[in-house]
């Protein structure tokens, strides 16, 4: 074999991960979930059949039929409508917010895990902090101070889930910085920026790439919640927590107006857990070959 077919054989880390990833049927399945969301949020203008928030009180409260094939709420809105348009509220206010607590929190890792000392206990005791609050009952403060809408929430959910990000960092570059090829680069005089950006950092990205998954379903189910309980994004604007709590007294009448979001709520989470297990898979070097 020649030496050129030798150095083709050998797959890079990248290409055994994506390998690996698209040989697992969970993390296709969930890939497909969340491309079939995504698509539909952002296209919802063309894809919706009706306004999801005009009223139209002669349709009011219909089950499913060709017409409206989700039914109708009490206001004679279309719930399929309001379910696509929906979900671009659902996924705004989580990809919004988990990046936030990425930058913040990550950085906050970078710091603590790289340069240990005081500023690593500082920074990790001001974690603890925040970690020992349940994230929903954080962001529940935090809303209750700030006041609903798609900013604040944003924003609260963003500081829950900030801390974790922290701690998975940490770790992350823990594992990296005292690599021989760390030590190496330090040796031949390259500067803190250089390591960070050219070894420990990519180095350290598959964990934190699978906890951003992770933590995009917490995000959906957390903006859900708030959403229920009167604190997300309000009224007409469709959320799908909103649509939930909104058909709550009406489930014997039609249970539709809840199941609809509700469904579409399972199916995302599940997209965003498929994917983060097979990623986690895909990125572990002990599994697969």
């Amino acid at each position: 074999m020649t030496a050129v077919a030798r150095a083709s054989s050998v797959q890079t880390p990248a290409r055994r991960a994506l390998r690996l990833f698209f040989r697992s049927p969970s993390g296709v399945t969930g890939l497909v979930l969340l491309l079939i969301v995504v698509l539909c949020a952002v296209f919802a203008p063309y894809i919706a059949p009706y306004d999801p928030i005009k009223y139209a009180p002669v349709d009011r409260m219909q089950g499913p039929n060709l017409q409206h094939l989700l039914g109708t709420d009490l206001y004679g809105r279309d719930l399929l409508s309001r379910v696509i348009y929906g979900g671009r509220i659902s996924l705004s206010v989580s990809s919004i917010s988990i990046a936030l607590a990425l930058m913040v929190g990550g950085s906050m890792g970078v710091v603590a895990g790289y340069y240990l000392g005081w500023i690593d206990t500082l920074i990790m005791r001001i974690t603890d902090v925040f970690l020992a609050f349940p994230a929903i009952l954080l962001a529940i403060a935090l809303l209750a101070f700030l006041g609903g809408g798609f900013w604040n929430l944003t924003l609260a959910i963003a500081v829950a889930y900030a801390a974790p990000f922290t701690r998975v960092v940490r770790a992350a570059v823990l594992r990296t910085r005292d690599a021989m090829y760390v030590e190496a680069s330090t040796a031949l005089g390259a500067r803190d920026a250089r390591l960070l950006w050219r070894h420990v950092l990519p180095n350290a990205a598959g964990p934190v790439l699978v906890e951003v998954t992770l933590r995009l379903a917490y995000a959906i189910l957390a903006e859900a919640a708030l959403s229920f309980l009167g604190l997300g994004t309000q009224p007409p604007a469709p959320a799908w927590g909103q649509m939930i709590a909104d058909g709550r007294p009406f489930l014997e009448l039609n249970p539709w107006v809840s199941v609809a979001p509700g469904l579409a709520i399972m199916l995302t989470v599940l997209g965003f857990n498929l994917l983060g297990d097979a990623l986690r898979d895909a990125l572990d070097p002990r599994l697969g070959r």
